[in-house]
Protein backbone atom coordinates (compact mmCIF):
# COMPACT_ATOMS: atom_id res chain seq x y z
CA UNK A 1 0.00 0.00 0.00
CA UNK A 2 1.14 3.56 -0.69
CA UNK A 3 2.59 5.11 2.43
CA UNK A 4 1.45 8.47 3.76
CA UNK A 5 4.50 10.37 2.58
CA UNK A 6 4.03 9.20 -1.01
CA UNK A 7 0.25 9.61 -0.95
CA UNK A 8 0.17 13.39 -0.85
CA UNK A 9 1.56 14.41 -4.22
CA UNK A 10 -0.08 17.84 -4.28
CA UNK A 11 0.53 20.35 -1.51
CA UNK A 12 -2.81 21.74 -0.34
CA UNK A 13 -3.06 25.52 -0.64
CA UNK A 14 -4.77 27.68 1.95
CA UNK A 15 -8.33 26.72 2.70
CA UNK A 16 -10.92 28.48 0.57
CA UNK A 17 -14.06 30.31 1.69
CA UNK A 18 -16.79 28.41 3.49
CA UNK A 19 -16.06 24.97 2.03
CA UNK A 20 -16.75 21.97 4.25
CA UNK A 21 -15.23 19.48 1.77
CA UNK A 22 -12.42 20.32 -0.65
CA UNK A 23 -11.17 17.82 -3.22
CA UNK A 24 -8.45 18.62 -5.73
CA UNK A 25 -7.06 16.30 -8.42
CA UNK A 26 -7.85 13.30 -6.22
CA UNK A 27 -6.55 10.07 -7.75
CA UNK A 28 -6.74 6.41 -6.81
CA UNK A 29 -5.60 3.37 -8.75
CA UNK A 30 -6.17 -0.29 -7.97
CA UNK A 31 -4.46 -3.33 -9.39
CA UNK A 32 -6.55 -6.26 -10.51
CA UNK A 33 -5.00 -9.67 -11.06
CA UNK A 34 -5.11 -10.83 -14.67
CA UNK A 35 -6.36 -14.42 -14.49
CA UNK A 36 -4.76 -15.42 -17.76
CA UNK A 37 -1.27 -14.03 -17.16
CA UNK A 38 -1.11 -14.04 -13.37
CA UNK A 39 0.17 -10.46 -13.14
CA UNK A 40 -1.63 -7.33 -11.97
CA UNK A 41 -2.95 -4.63 -14.25
CA UNK A 42 -3.81 -1.12 -13.07
CA UNK A 43 -7.34 0.20 -13.03
CA UNK A 44 -8.05 3.87 -12.42
CA UNK A 45 -10.85 4.28 -9.88
CA UNK A 46 -10.51 8.07 -9.65
CA UNK A 47 -8.62 9.98 -12.31
CA UNK A 48 -8.12 13.47 -10.91
CA UNK A 49 -11.43 14.56 -9.35
CA UNK A 50 -11.87 18.14 -8.10
CA UNK A 51 -14.85 19.82 -6.40
CA UNK A 52 -15.93 21.62 -3.22
CA UNK A 53 -19.00 21.32 -1.01
CA UNK A 54 -20.08 24.36 0.99
CA UNK A 55 -21.14 24.08 4.63
CA UNK A 56 -24.75 22.98 4.90
CA UNK A 57 -24.92 21.94 1.25
CA UNK A 58 -26.06 18.56 -0.07
CA UNK A 59 -24.26 17.28 -3.16
CA UNK A 60 -25.27 14.09 -4.96
CA UNK A 61 -22.86 12.15 -7.16
CA UNK A 62 -24.52 9.97 -9.78
CA UNK A 63 -22.61 7.05 -11.20
CA UNK A 64 -22.88 3.44 -12.20
CA UNK A 65 -21.09 0.63 -10.42
CA UNK A 66 -17.41 1.01 -11.13
CA UNK A 67 -17.63 4.78 -11.62
CA UNK A 68 -15.59 5.60 -8.50
CA UNK A 69 -18.37 6.58 -6.05
CA UNK A 70 -17.39 4.20 -3.27
CA UNK A 71 -13.69 4.95 -3.69
CA UNK A 72 -14.43 8.66 -3.28
CA UNK A 73 -16.35 8.05 -0.04
CA UNK A 74 -13.63 5.78 1.32
CA UNK A 75 -10.93 8.34 0.59
CA UNK A 76 -12.88 11.12 2.31
CA UNK A 77 -13.53 8.92 5.34
CA UNK A 78 -9.79 8.00 5.61
CA UNK A 79 -10.35 4.30 4.81
CA UNK A 80 -8.09 4.56 1.76
CA UNK A 81 -5.00 6.60 0.94
CA UNK A 82 -5.00 8.58 -2.30
CA UNK A 83 -2.36 8.11 -4.98
CA UNK A 84 -2.38 11.81 -5.78
CA UNK A 85 -4.13 15.09 -5.12
CA UNK A 86 -5.60 16.01 -1.77
CA UNK A 87 -8.88 16.17 0.14
CA UNK A 88 -9.81 18.18 3.22
CA UNK A 89 -12.79 18.09 5.55
CA UNK A 90 -13.39 21.37 7.37
CA UNK A 91 -9.77 22.26 6.77
CA UNK A 92 -8.32 18.94 7.95
CA UNK A 93 -6.26 16.94 5.45
CA UNK A 94 -7.58 13.37 5.18
CA UNK A 95 -4.05 11.94 5.01
CA UNK A 96 -2.19 14.16 7.47
CA UNK A 97 -5.00 14.52 10.02
CA UNK A 98 -7.08 11.33 9.81
CA UNK A 99 -8.17 11.33 13.46
CA UNK A 100 -9.58 14.84 13.21
CA UNK A 101 -11.42 13.91 10.03
CA UNK A 102 -12.92 10.75 11.54
CA UNK A 103 -14.39 12.79 14.38
CA UNK A 104 -16.13 15.07 11.89
CA UNK A 105 -17.52 12.58 9.38
CA UNK A 106 -19.89 9.68 9.49
CA UNK A 107 -20.16 7.19 6.65
CA UNK A 108 -23.08 5.07 5.53
CA UNK A 109 -22.34 2.35 3.00
CA UNK A 110 -24.01 -0.75 1.62
CA UNK A 111 -20.87 -2.55 2.80
CA UNK A 112 -20.93 -1.13 6.33
CA UNK A 113 -18.85 -2.99 8.91
CA UNK A 114 -20.14 -4.01 12.33
CA UNK A 115 -19.30 -6.22 15.25
CA UNK A 116 -21.23 -9.17 13.84
CA UNK A 117 -21.80 -10.97 17.14
CA UNK A 118 -23.22 -7.84 18.77
CA UNK A 119 -26.77 -6.58 18.45
CA UNK A 120 -27.80 -3.38 16.64
CA UNK A 121 -28.26 -1.57 19.96
CA UNK A 122 -24.83 -2.70 21.18
CA UNK A 123 -23.17 -1.56 17.94
CA UNK A 124 -24.84 1.83 18.23
CA UNK A 125 -23.80 2.14 21.87
CA UNK A 126 -20.18 1.43 20.95
CA UNK A 127 -20.26 4.05 18.17
CA UNK A 128 -21.80 6.60 20.52
CA UNK A 129 -19.03 6.13 23.08
CA UNK A 130 -16.42 6.65 20.35
CA UNK A 131 -17.98 10.06 19.70
CA UNK A 132 -17.99 10.92 23.41
CA UNK A 133 -21.67 10.27 24.12
CA UNK A 134 -22.64 8.73 27.45
CA UNK A 135 -24.98 5.77 27.99
CA UNK A 136 -27.37 8.15 29.71
CA UNK A 137 -27.55 10.29 26.57
CA UNK A 138 -28.20 7.31 24.29
CA UNK A 139 -30.53 5.24 26.48
CA UNK A 140 -33.65 6.67 24.84
CA UNK A 141 -32.02 8.03 21.70
CA UNK A 142 -30.90 4.67 20.27
CA UNK A 143 -34.38 3.05 20.29
CA UNK A 144 -35.87 6.28 18.89
CA UNK A 145 -33.48 6.44 15.94
CA UNK A 146 -33.84 2.73 15.17
CA UNK A 147 -37.61 3.21 15.08
CA UNK A 148 -37.34 6.24 12.81
CA UNK A 149 -35.27 4.37 10.20
CA UNK A 150 -37.83 1.58 10.23
CA UNK A 151 -35.92 -1.06 12.20
CA UNK A 152 -38.33 -3.48 13.96
CA UNK A 153 -38.21 -3.34 17.74
CA UNK A 154 -38.43 -7.14 18.12
CA UNK A 155 -35.10 -7.62 16.30
CA UNK A 156 -32.95 -5.07 18.15
CA UNK A 157 -31.33 -7.69 20.36
CA UNK A 158 -30.41 -10.12 17.57
CA UNK A 159 -26.76 -10.39 16.45
CA UNK A 160 -25.94 -8.40 13.31
CA UNK A 161 -24.86 -11.56 11.47
CA UNK A 162 -28.43 -12.86 11.54
CA UNK A 163 -29.87 -9.77 9.85
CA UNK A 164 -30.50 -9.24 6.15
CA UNK A 165 -28.51 -6.73 4.16
CA UNK A 166 -31.46 -4.33 4.20
CA UNK A 167 -31.72 -4.59 7.98
CA UNK A 168 -28.00 -3.99 8.38
CA UNK A 169 -28.31 -0.93 6.15
CA UNK A 170 -30.89 0.53 8.50
CA UNK A 171 -28.50 0.05 11.41
CA UNK A 172 -25.75 1.76 9.42
CA UNK A 173 -28.02 4.74 8.88
CA UNK A 174 -28.99 4.83 12.53
CA UNK A 175 -25.32 4.72 13.55
CA UNK A 176 -24.44 7.63 11.30
CA UNK A 177 -27.39 9.76 12.33
CA UNK A 178 -27.03 9.00 16.05
CA UNK A 179 -24.06 11.31 16.43
CA UNK A 180 -25.49 14.28 14.47
CA UNK A 181 -22.50 14.33 12.13
CA UNK A 182 -21.02 17.56 10.80
CA UNK A 183 -20.26 15.88 7.45
CA UNK A 184 -22.34 12.91 6.36
CA UNK A 185 -20.96 10.64 3.61
CA UNK A 186 -23.71 8.49 2.13
CA UNK A 187 -22.77 5.68 -0.26
CA UNK A 188 -25.99 4.19 -1.66
CA UNK A 189 -27.80 4.79 1.67
CA UNK A 190 -31.18 3.37 0.64
CA UNK A 191 -30.00 0.29 -1.28
CA UNK A 192 -31.73 -2.83 0.01
CA UNK A 193 -34.56 -0.96 1.75
CA UNK A 194 -38.25 -1.43 1.06
CA UNK A 195 -40.07 1.55 -0.52
CA UNK A 196 -41.55 2.80 2.76
CA UNK A 197 -38.23 2.63 4.62
CA UNK A 198 -36.52 4.31 1.69
CA UNK A 199 -38.87 7.29 1.89
CA UNK A 200 -38.45 7.44 5.68
CA UNK A 201 -34.67 7.49 5.35
CA UNK A 202 -34.78 10.23 2.72
CA UNK A 203 -36.98 12.35 4.96
CA UNK A 204 -34.64 11.75 7.88
CA UNK A 205 -31.69 12.91 5.76
CA UNK A 206 -33.55 16.15 5.05
CA UNK A 207 -34.27 16.56 8.76
CA UNK A 208 -30.65 16.01 9.75
CA UNK A 209 -29.55 18.67 7.29
CA UNK A 210 -32.11 21.19 8.50
CA UNK A 211 -31.82 20.61 12.25
CA UNK A 212 -28.05 20.04 12.51
CA UNK A 213 -26.76 22.06 9.56
CA UNK A 214 -24.95 18.97 8.31
CA UNK A 215 -23.02 18.91 5.05
CA UNK A 216 -23.94 15.86 2.97
CA UNK A 217 -22.26 13.98 0.13
CA UNK A 218 -24.71 11.49 -1.36
CA UNK A 219 -23.35 8.92 -3.81
CA UNK A 220 -26.19 7.11 -5.51
CA UNK A 221 -27.54 5.58 -8.71
CA UNK A 222 -31.09 6.64 -7.79
CA UNK A 223 -31.94 9.60 -10.04
CA UNK A 224 -35.05 10.65 -8.10
CA UNK A 225 -33.18 10.47 -4.82
CA UNK A 226 -30.41 12.69 -6.15
CA UNK A 227 -32.79 15.24 -7.61
CA UNK A 228 -35.03 15.46 -4.54
CA UNK A 229 -32.29 15.65 -1.88
CA UNK A 230 -29.39 17.55 -3.45
CA UNK A 231 -28.60 21.19 -4.16
CA UNK A 232 -26.19 20.10 -6.88
CA UNK A 233 -25.82 16.86 -8.82
CA UNK A 234 -22.57 15.52 -10.24
CA UNK A 235 -22.01 12.89 -12.92
CA UNK A 236 -19.10 10.56 -12.22
CA UNK A 237 -18.11 8.26 -15.06
CA UNK A 238 -15.12 5.89 -15.12
CA UNK A 239 -13.39 7.89 -12.39
CA UNK A 240 -13.93 11.32 -13.94
CA UNK A 241 -16.33 14.00 -12.72
CA UNK A 242 -17.99 15.27 -15.90
CA UNK A 243 -20.21 17.94 -14.36
CA UNK A 244 -21.47 19.23 -11.00
CA UNK A 245 -24.44 21.60 -11.13
CA UNK A 246 -28.05 21.95 -9.95
CA UNK A 247 -30.18 19.31 -11.68
CA UNK A 248 -32.04 21.80 -13.88
CA UNK A 249 -28.76 23.33 -15.05
CA UNK A 250 -27.42 19.87 -15.90
CA UNK A 251 -30.47 19.27 -18.04
CA UNK A 252 -30.00 22.59 -19.83
CA UNK A 253 -26.28 21.93 -20.32
CA UNK A 254 -26.98 18.67 -22.18
CA UNK A 255 -30.22 19.75 -23.85
CA UNK A 256 -32.16 17.14 -21.87
CA UNK A 257 -35.66 17.09 -20.42
CA UNK A 258 -34.79 14.74 -17.55
CA UNK A 259 -31.78 13.94 -15.39
CA UNK A 260 -31.64 10.48 -16.94
CA UNK A 261 -31.37 11.98 -20.41
CA UNK A 262 -28.64 14.33 -19.17
CA UNK A 263 -26.69 11.36 -17.79
CA UNK A 264 -26.94 9.55 -21.11
CA UNK A 265 -25.86 12.64 -23.03
CA UNK A 266 -22.85 13.10 -20.73
CA UNK A 267 -21.68 9.48 -20.65
CA UNK A 268 -23.08 7.92 -23.81
CA UNK A 269 -24.52 5.09 -21.73
CA UNK A 270 -27.93 4.17 -20.35
CA UNK A 271 -28.07 4.78 -16.62
CA UNK A 272 -29.49 1.34 -15.78
CA UNK A 273 -26.72 -0.60 -17.54
CA UNK A 274 -24.68 -1.40 -14.43
CA UNK A 275 -22.42 -4.33 -15.19
CA UNK A 276 -19.03 -3.31 -13.76
CA UNK A 277 -17.69 -4.49 -10.46
CA UNK A 278 -17.82 -2.15 -7.49
CA UNK A 279 -14.90 0.20 -7.80
CA UNK A 280 -13.44 -0.35 -4.33
CA UNK A 281 -13.25 -4.16 -4.31
CA UNK A 282 -9.92 -4.34 -6.05
CA UNK A 283 -6.63 -5.80 -4.87
CA UNK A 284 -4.14 -2.95 -4.82
CA UNK A 285 -0.38 -3.13 -4.73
Amino acid sequence: MTDIQDAVLVEAPARRGNAAVEVYELRKEFRRRDRGRGDKRPRVALGGVSFTIERGETVAILGQNGSGKSTLVRLLSTLLLPDGGYARVLGHDVVKEPRAVRRLVNRVSVEASFFKKMSPAENLGYAARYYGMTSRETRDLIPEILERVGFPAERRDEPMESLSRGMQQKVALARALLTSPVVLLLDEPTTGLDPRSKLEVQEFIREIRETHDSTILLCTHDLNEAESLADRVGILDRGHLLALEPADELERRYGAETLEEAFFAATGREFEAETDEDDDREVFA
